[in-house]
């Protein structure tokens, strides 16, 4: 707002200026405005709203949220006393902007009693592939509006979209965020034409995502075809320097039905997303995975893709993330969140004639998020991590993803001990096993990401040496093409990242072999609240280290005994 005042001050002569206003929000979303002129005596002569120009700014919840017509969910916070959505995830929510489904629309369930993998196995059995679109409890937009079309000022400080001219701010840097956008996002974005989300603040744009529209899919991908083989894969990933962080946004055509066309606007998409290892922080070498559903926009937009994003809840993420369904735009390019920022990132993208596969893949993962909202399995990096949380999901709907099976049993069961001296730590030890012995394609994103895309050329191709489920005679039927698409790492004052690692031998090679030296950010943790804790449900198994202590408790005591008949 804008006000207008006069008054006299000490010399005595009139004057006029501007003046300014104090907004104070409660957490009901009631504004209480005081206008203030200075220290002396003064009227207010006017006051105006420097309303944003409404054809410019529209609602965040226009156009998809991917498969899904954005219309049919309503802008809200976590606070929102009137949603259908599960009280605990609205809870994470409560200091965020959320879409949330309207209440005619059909949402995903959950099972109280039944562990993830046999809640969406029994759901999966009485579902048939295009039989549900179930909605997911809510969709992280992080704020209320956006414009669909802009471009920036050279000084990054107006954005000129449809004639108009908005002076534009960034969102606020999240406090442990150790690098921010600088002058060389600004040239960037100053390049191409962007699509921003954000809010209309006291005159100004705030934004909170900054999205290249130039980063879709063109009329025609260039034909580079790809054995369908994991190595095959990797060494697409790694051929450019750094994986491809510096280099421009790209898509190739790895396989294509004859006669099919790859992409249409308004084509149903299944995608799968590997973010490449930080160059800033030593614990993030193996990378993020996700899975994508939505449709081929206008001119080959992708930015309104949904994203199933696993996060652990459990701790304050650096990033400000949490785990949710998120828009593709905001996954890559929020400003604190988004993976872009972060290292280069890969996806898999499989076009399909009918949305049937990546419809059911959605709606199983919204049951996913509700369990995980509930608590009713927690984050963990070696058992259900971002890969491993989405693996098992897939498997349970009769894809038989191949699985790469763990690293070592043998040095898991000399390490644990042996790690768990050396750093003077048993949770270590029992880290480093439960590493070692986990399922890679469920432990490494890297690895799940290849084993799914050589599986998906193989189903298409219809090369799979495995007699089919009815699932995944489905999704092979239905796959007309598979692209696979570059993204590189938005620059700001970060460093600049890499491909992720495959195994333990290659994390070691990445990280300092001084401890002191590895670049570690501690978060803090965000306790869950224990009256949101549902007594029913089931109680997760103990980890396999657990078990390995209990033996090497077994064999400590009969070595006891042994020694003790031996003095006897």
């Amino acid at each position: 707002m804008l006000v207008e005042c006069s008054g006299l001050p000490d010399n005595g002569h009139r004057f006029r200026h501007p003046g300014l206003l104090t907004v104070r929000r409660s957490r009901t979303g009631t504004a209480t405005i005081t206008p203030t002129c200075g220290p002396n005596r003064v009227d207010i002569i006017a006051m105006t709203t420097a309303a944003p120009p409404p054809h410019v700014i529209e609602a965040a919840n226009t156009g998809a949220f991917g498969l899904l017509p954005a219309g049919n969910f309503r802008l809200t916070t976590g606070e929102c006393r009137d949603c259908a959505t599960i009280p605990q995830a609205l809870w994470f929510f409560r200091h965020e902007r959320i879409a949330v489904p309207q209440t005619d629309q059909p949402q995903a369930g959950f099972s109280r009693t039944h562990p993830l993998a046999d809640d969406i196995a029994k759901w999966h059995a009485a579902t048939p592939p295009g039989s549900a679109l179930d909605y997911p409890p809510l969709v992280w937009t992080g704020a209320d509006g956006l414009v669909a079309e802009a471009r920036l000022s050279a000084d990054g400080r107006r954005l000129l979209a449809d004639g108009a001219e908005l002076a534009m701010t960034l969102a606020p840097r999240h406090p442990l965020n150790r690098a921010w956008y600088d002058e060389s996002s600004t040239r960037f974005f100053a390049e191409r034409p962007l699509r921003v989300r954000g809010d209309w603040q006291e005159g100004r744009f705030v934004a909170r995502t900054i999205w290249p529209l130039d980063f879709r899919l063109p009329a025609q991908s260039t034909a580079r075809p790809l054995a369908a083989d994991p190595l095959a894969l990797r060494e697409r990933i790694r051929e450019q320097a750094q994986g491809g962080a510096r280099s421009p946004f790209a898509t190739e055509l790895l396989w294509q039905r004859p006669g099919a066309a790859a992409n249409d606007a308004g084509r149903p998409v299944l995608g799968f997303i590997l973010n490449g290892a930080q160059g800033d922080d030593d614990e993030a070498h193996g990378g993020h995975f996700a899975v994508v559903t939505g449709r081929i926009g206008a001119d080959g937009a992708i930015h309104d893709w949904l994203v199933a994003n696993y996060y652990t809840l459990d701790a304050e993420s650096e990033k400000g993330i949490v785990a949710a369904p998120v828009p593709l735009d905001n996954y890559l390019a929020d400003l604190n969140a988004g993976q872009a920022w972060y290292r280069p990132s890969y996806m898999l993208v499989a076009v399909l004639r009918d949305a049937r596969a990546a419809a059911h893949i959605q709606s199983a993962l919204g049951r996913v998020f509700n369990q995980f909202y509930r608590h009713q399995f927690s984050y963990q990096h070696a058992r259900a991590n971002c890969a491993g949380i989405s693996i098992s999901a897939l498997r349970a709907l009769d894809w038989r993803i191949p699985a790469r099976g763990p690293e070592s049993w043998l040095r898991a069961i000399v390490g644990l001990p042996a790690v768990a001296i050396a750093n003077g730590s048993l949770q270590q030890g029992k880290a480093s096993f439960d590493y070692l012995t986990e399922d890679r394609t469920r432990l490494y994103p890297a690895a799940a990401f290849e084993e799914i895309g050589a599986d998906l050329l193989r189903l298409a191709g219809g090369t799979a040496r495995r007699p089919l489920s009815g699932f995944e005679q489905v999704l092979a039927g239905d796959i007309d093409a598979l692209l696979f698409l570059r993204i590189p790492q938005l620059p700001s004052s970060r460093a600049w990242g890499d491909f992720p690692v495959v195994d333990s031998r290659e994390y070691r090679q990445r990280v300092p072999r001084d401890p002191a030296e590895r670049q570690i950010v501690p978060v803090g943790p965000r306790p869950f609240p224990k009256d949101f804790i549902d007594p029913d449900a089931p109680r997760e198994p103990p980890l396999r280290s657990d078990y390995a202590l209990t033996g090497y408790a077994a064999l400590l005591l009969g070595l006891l005994l042994l020694l003790l008949r031996a003095l006897s």
